[in-house]
């Protein structure tokens, strides 16, 4: 078979860039364990390490593939396009000793990246930011996780200061009530969807962090790629530079925090006790640790903050493997500088796709959901980044599910993962699979100035409804650029807009807030897409 230039220049470049490996047995690269799924209908890329000019030779099913290891140990082959394929079957990769990988299929592999969002997993997990939520419904959803085709892999929190070509895993796990638990929710859901669908094999690769921001998930070629981002660069210079003398006052205030918290649970104890039920004890300190929370860990080396840290540790050992797709959940530590986010996106998402060598795959992402920080009511830093998020639909095969209807104002994780996954999914299904379907709300298109109201235009607005209720959170401006509250009538596909205190209205607004009344659909039940017609 004759690979496409691209793939070429990929594996070349592997051999070049990859650091020289320790000597030994021949051992494949991270994601290929038992279990794992290949993607379907493109050249499978199948690579690891051993002894320099060693011998290799690669089967699966009927194909067969032998190279021989470089100077630095690596070895590379490309296994032809297969079709999907359920049944398991073994690959097979010999050298001076053999490795079997058992109950490998064929079908869909999506990558799942971000932070906490993409991170929150379908059971609560002990110990971690998330042991006290869940999914919505979660002991009904695991007990009915009887889907062996749909599989998932965890890539362990890692951060690395340059490329990195291996990182830990917790291996592939096909879904039962026993593992599904600590899968990523969203892209579960998503899969679960798809699957029930299309009828084949389904891998989520699951690469997330919480809490991080989108510049440590940028590869070095992409932070040095536009003068923009040095500000991001700078900023982390000046965090190391910081970080001694933040770290000598942090263990000061941990001290003293400490044993106030201490202080603080022996009173709660003691107060319970003289309470019904005793447990209104926890109650009161729960109260406490909200108003003192523990302090945080400053920045420093080593930190999930580091600028491309993320893509050097737990993006780079995943290159080149085959993928149909990326989901990302990401966006909520870059709020506070929303005018950064849209060159940062479109830098990350360019990327990721050169590095893997696959063109313009499909990159779809979740809009913010709806969380009153600060509180508030009127900040919209929020609605900035959401208006960010959207800006990058410029780009080539990109998507985004809007979870502005899905939050609660008072929880940064929605528990309803469901609609999200299900959302992404049919993104997926209209434009990969060829499944027609709804995937995108009302989306502002224009607006015109009718007397004293505008009319606003969308597209994909078929059926638009408020729920039976009036459309909330509309507001116009007039040349004063003072917003005020407004009322709007619908036609048809479009909103007529009007404010008794603005009488020649300039600029209409909706879902302009951090944790706005979102209730503008289309038939579909798809929400509103946040909008502004002013720049202002």
């Amino acid at each position: 078979m004759k690979l496409p230039l691209h793939l070429l220049a990929l594996a070349g470049a592997l051999f070049v860039a990859l650091a020289a490996a320790s000597r030994g047995d021949v051992s494949l690269a991270p994601l290929f364990t038992d279990h794992a799924v290949l993607q379907r209908d493109k050249p499978v890329p199948v690579w690891g390490r051993a002894d320099a000019g060693e011998p290799v030779l690669v089967k699966f099913r009927d194909q067969s593939r032998r190279t021989t290891t470089g100077a630095d140990g690596r070895w590379i082959v490309f296994l032809d396009a297969l079709p999907a394929d359920s049944a398991s079957a073994d690959l097979v990769v010999a050298g001076k000793n053999t490795v079997t990988v058992s109950d490998v299929v064929v079908g869909e592999v999506w990558l799942c990246a971000g932070q906490s969002n993409m991170e929150f997993t379908v059971e609560a997990r002990a110990g971690t930011w998330q042991a006290g939520s869940r999914v919505a419904n979660a002991p009904a959803e695991i007990a009915a996780a009887h889907f062996p085709l749909i599989r998932h892999v965890r890539i362990a929190p890692t951060v690395a200061d340059t490329p990195a070509d291996t990182v830990p895993t917790g291996g592939w796990q096909p879904t039962t009530p026993q593992t599904v638990g600590g899968f990523t929710a969203v892209g579960y859901f998503f899969a679960r969807d798809l699957f029930q669908k299309i009828g084949v094999p389904v891998g989520l690769v699951h690469s997330s962090w919480g809490g991080t921001p989108i510049e440590s998930w940028l590869s070095p070629a992409a932070l040095a790629s536009q003068p923009e981002f040095a500000a991001v660069t700078a900023r982390w210079r000046q965090a190391l530079a910081d970080y001694p003398a933040n770290q000598f006052a942090y263990e000061a205030t941990l001290a003293a925090w400490t044993k106030a918290e201490a202080t603080a649970k022996r009173d709660a104890t003691a107060a319970g006790a003289k309470t019904k039920p005793k447990s209104d004890g926890q109650k009161i300190y729960a109260t406490w640790l909200q108003k003192n929370p523990r302090p945080r860990v400053p920045r420093g080396p080593g930190d999930p903050w580091t600028p491309a840290g993320l893509f050097n540790g737990m993006i780079n050992p995943l290159l080149p493997y085959s993928l149909r797709g990326a989901l990302w959940y990401q966006g909520e530590s870059n709020a506070d500088r929303p005018a950064e986010y849209p060159a940062l996106f479109a830098a990350m998402i360019t990327a990721w796709r050169a590095h893997f060598g696959q063109g313009d795959f499909p990159f779809y992402w979740v809009n913010l959901a709806n969380y009153q920080v600060p509180a508030d009511p009127t900040a919209a830093a929020w609605a900035f980044l959401r208006e960010a998020q959207t800006q990058t639909l410029a780009w080539p095969n990109t998507g985004q599910a809007l979870a502005i209807d899905l939050g609660s104002p008072t929880d940064i994780h929605p528990t309803n993962k469901q609609d999200v996954g299900r959302r992404l999914a049919l993104l997926a299904k209209n434009r990969v699979y060829g499944v027609t379907v709804d995937d995108t709300g009302p989306t502002f298109a224009d607006v015109v100035r009718e007397g004293a109201a505008l009319r606003v235009r969308f597209t994909h607005a078929s059926g638009l409804n408020a729920h039976d209720k009036p459309t909330q959170s509309l507001e116009i401006a007039g040349a004063d650029r003072i917003f005020h509250a407004a009322t709007a009538k619908i036609e048809r596909e479009t909103l007529l807009v009007s404010a008794p205190a603005v009488k020649e209205p300039v600029a209409v607004r909706y879902a302009w807030r951090n944790a706005p009344v979102a209730n503008l659909f289309n038939g579909a039940g798809l929400p509103a897409v946040p909008f502004r017609s002013d720049r202002w």
